[in-house]
């Protein structure tokens, strides 16, 4: 009769702590990421074979997936899959795990958890500046984008982002006649083909990163009118020949060598193109575009035909190789038309196995030294967080989670934070065992129905454990009542 009472006094205090965990997963019904808990239970000790109660066995995390939740939200990221979200305490300097990924941008201007955790991941690496002047910062004078393109590949993430300032306003007539000289209008419409050309190359280094690294050549040719100089000798005489089946001549005006600079200046003038005469009637023309071929032919003084030579074959290149002609070329054009060219290119590893160097992610753009402004519009894809000012789209951090090999021995904190311990392993880069989803967040996976039915069955059984008590007490006193 007495182990009645414990028996039944063992039901009331384990349904209870069973109610108790039901009843929390439930009211977590609506929170971000929470995961529910499963309650277990055992026997106690044995006594002739005659059992002595139950206790809670154990009570373990349900980590199976929640539902994910569009919220449009520029900062909400869902984990689908394993893994948590990595966050640290500034206050104690301890790192927590969350899977709930419904982040602020911070005071000071870094992602943070909503009640003030510093949201950990990898920062980019300035990888390469190619500037005019030594400036490091799109400060507002670099008024006209050029390009954005942002590479993924199974070893990095990078983006490349070009301004320049007006070159439409800087530009002027400029050289020697003769050699290389260049109007205004040229100049512009030069670089605008070189943008052209620039976006396709980055285009086709986009579409395979992994090229090998080749240089492009600009064509160059050469043109002997040496054997017919003779010929110029008035205003009917001519020098000619066809550009990409365009006709440039230049009639004679007042004397051989003038008359040959004129020439030199107007093929200066065909998009693309420089020229250079001298004084032996030797022509050389000079693309201004790696890799891009002219069709350079039917030279003529009058009736004669001078012989074409192609010294320098055109050639495309491949890679980075490719890329870096393209600009070197570009930049070469805006400096020659008064301008300022500036290219960032930033970095982020992919291969981070050991979650080595991750910390604090910035999201303000003047603090990263990248532009004037303070903040871009901002945009978390697949884990990696772009700021766009303007045209221009900048990579500025990727977000890193980690797995355990037994999520289930993490020490639950409160606030959707779990510490790690030792049940639960150290903590593994999980970028291949899961997706974030930007612009959404992962529901509690809490099943009402199974919750509810639960919550039933344990006041059931919390109900017959208080009537085995008033049962048992009823047998004493009967026996009490049999003494007397």
């Amino acid at each position: 009769m007495i182990s009645g009472l414990w028996n039944g006094i063992s039901g009331l205090d384990t349904f209870e702590k069973a109610l108790s965990s039901q009843s929390n997963n439930i009211s977590n019904t609506n929170t971000i990421g929470h995961k529910s808990d499963t309650i277990s239970f055992q026997d106690m000790m044995y006594q002739s074979r005659y059992g002595k109660g139950v206790m809670v066995q154990d009570i373990r995390k349900d980590f199976s997936q929640g539902g994910l939740k569009v919220t449009n939200n520029d900062l909400d990221v869902a984990i689908e899959g394993k893994g948590f979200f990595i966050v640290n305490d500034p206050l104690t300097g301890e790192n927590f795990y969350t899977r709930a990924g419904n982040f602020k941008v911070g005071a000071n201007g870094t992602l943070q958890t909503v009640d003030g955790k510093m949201v950990y991941g990898s920062t980019p690496v300035l990888t390469n500046l190619t500037s005019s002047d030594g400036t490091s910062q799109f400060t507002n004078k670099y008024n006209t984008e050029i390009t954005s393109k942002q590479i993924s590949t199974a070893d990095y993430i990078e983006s490349i982002n070009a301004k320049t300032t007006d070159y439409t306003l800087s530009a002027q007539d400029s050289g020697v006649s003769g050699s290389g000289f260049k109007d205004r209008a040229s100049k512009i419409s030069d670089i605008r083909d070189l943008i052209t050309n620039y976006n396709e190359k980055l285009d086709l280094y986009v579409s395979n990163p992994n090229a090998a690294s080749t240089p492009a050549t600009s064509q160059q040719t050469q043109i002997s009118y040496a054997s017919f100089l003779t010929d110029l000798q008035s205003e009917d005489d001519y020098i000619e020949v066809s550009i990409n089946g365009e006709n440039v001549r230049q009639y004679f005006d007042t004397d051989v060598q003038t008359t040959m600079n004129l020439f030199a200046d107007k093929l200066s003038s065909v998009t693309g193109l420089t020229a250079s005469v001298d004084t032996s009637g030797l022509v050389t023309i000079d693309s201004l575009v790696p890799g891009k071929d002219f069709d350079i032919k039917d030279a003529a003084i009058n009736n004669n035909a001078p012989v074409i030579t192609e010294t320098i074959a055109p050639s495309i290149g491949s890679g980075r190789g490719m890329v870096d002609s393209a600009r070197t070329a570009l930049k070469n054009a805006l400096e020659a038309a008064d301008a300022k060219f500036l290219e960032m290119t930033h970095t982020i590893g992919n291969s981070n196995a050991a979650l080595t160097g991750i910390g604090e992610i910035q999201l303000k753009l003047d603090s990263l030294n990248i532009v004037e402004n303070v903040f871009g519009n901002l945009s978390i894809e697949n884990g990696v967080i772009y700021a766009k000012d303007g045209e221009n789209k900048f990579l500025i951090g990727k977000l890193e989670t980690a797995y355990f090999i037994n999520p289930e021995g993490l020490n639950p904190q409160g606030n959707n934070l779990y510490a790690a311990n030792v049940e639960a392993g150290d903590p593994l880069n999980a970028q291949y065992v899961n997706k974030l989803v930007g612009g959404a967040v992962e529901l509690s996976n809490t099943n009402l129905g199974d919750g509810l039915v639960d919550m039933m069955v344990y006041q059931r059984a919390f109900e017959a454990s208080s009537k085995s008590i008033t049962t048992a007490d009823e047998f004493l006193k009967t026996a009490l009542q049999l003494k007397k």
